[in-house]
């Protein structure tokens, strides 16, 4: 029998229970996974809240870690004994769990070298990054980029990605410890939102130009004050909404500008590549606050909830 953690109804993080469930065999396109270990992701919470509404009851988790113990009828590409990685959406509800059925398609090997906490502290944001710094925005040396909520899970990982390609980072942070710790990881300088005006502080790091390329986080939170800190002809890669979303993007202030507005999509082969030779060769690695027991899943929430730790927070086995 495997521990899962299921939610009949939505609310808060006291509607997750942990239960017994006989996973059973995987199905046409299926393998059975033994986690090692397992991320949360603030999208955890929408679909926990009822936010991203789903058919109940149902698991929790879309991102996690660990071994193949069984393949299902077509699956060819993986067998029994290879360690894996994974990240995804709806497809992949259910890494709450020790053991589990997933689809085989969304399954990234994983090389011996890599432990399954750091790949599940990685992935979404491994790949989220890697499509950040590789496609988005044709990079050269001294560009400035305004990283938003630069002591989260992304904006740790890009940071250290940026600071190799030389790039000058701006970094938003809510409170002195979280400015030090994005310093440390490659931010350049460090604005604090509590009492700072973001916008101002920008143009004032950038002489009044701008910064080259923002991304945005935030949202309702940001946006505006976002578009104000991009330079003429600048970009704005939207890759989240911690905020909420209110309204419509200004429009007329992104056209006097000339700003493109993108949002992202992640998960190609290319990234994927991008992401392990990142980790491999060049010794970016996902900051972890804290991992929690699974059967703590509640306990983990609160945490999260709180915004008060710094990068990642996972569970493991």
């Amino acid at each position: 029998m495997a521990t899962v953690i299921r939610m009949h109804q939505t609310g808060g993080p006291e509607v997750l229970q942990v239960e017994q469930q006989d996973v059973g065999r995987p199905g046409p396109g299926q393998v059975r996974l033994r986690h090692g270990a397992v991320g949360l992701n603030y999208a955890d919470t929408y679909f926990r809240n009822g936010t991203y509404p789903i058919a109940l009851p149902n698991g929790m988790g879309v991102e996690g870690s660990g071994t193949v113990l069984e393949v299902g009828e077509g699956v060819t590409h993986l067998k029994a004994g290879d360690r894996v990685t994974y990240t995804g959406f709806v497809n992949t509800l259910g890494a709450y769990s020790d053991e589990r059925l997933v689809a085989a398609d969304p399954l990234i090997l994983l090389p011996d070298a890599i432990s399954f906490e750091t790949a599940a502290a990685m992935t979404m944001r491994g790949l989220t990054s890697a499509y950040l710094m590789r496609r988005i925005y044709d990079w050269k040396g001294g560009d400035t980029v305004l990283l938003h909520a630069a002591a989260g899970g992304v904006g740790l990982i890009v940071a250290q990605w940026a600071q190799l390609l030389g790039l000058t980072v701006i970094g938003t942070v809510s409170t002195e410890e979280k400015a030090a710790m994005a310093r440390a990881h490659g931010v350049t300088h460090t604005i604090n939102y509590s009492h700072e005006n973001v916008a101002q502080r920008v143009k004032e790091l950038t002489g009044g130009r701008g910064v080259d390329v923002v991304v945005e986080i935030g949202g309702a939170g940001t946006l505006a004050q976002s578009i104000e800190a991009t330079r003429v002809g600048g970009h704005i890669s939207l890759i989240g909404v911690l905020a909420g979303w209110s309204g419509d993007v200004p429009t007329a202030a992104v056209m006097w500008k000339n700003i493109a507005v993108k949002g992202i999509t992640v998960g190609s082969i290319e990234d994927q590549e991008a992401m392990v030779a990142a980790i491999e060769a060049n010794g970016i690695v996902p900051v972890i606050d804290r991992t929690f027991p699974l059967e703590e899943i509640a306990a983990a929430f609160e945490h999260q909830i709180a915004q008060k730790h710094f990068g990642k927070i996972c569970l493991a086995f």
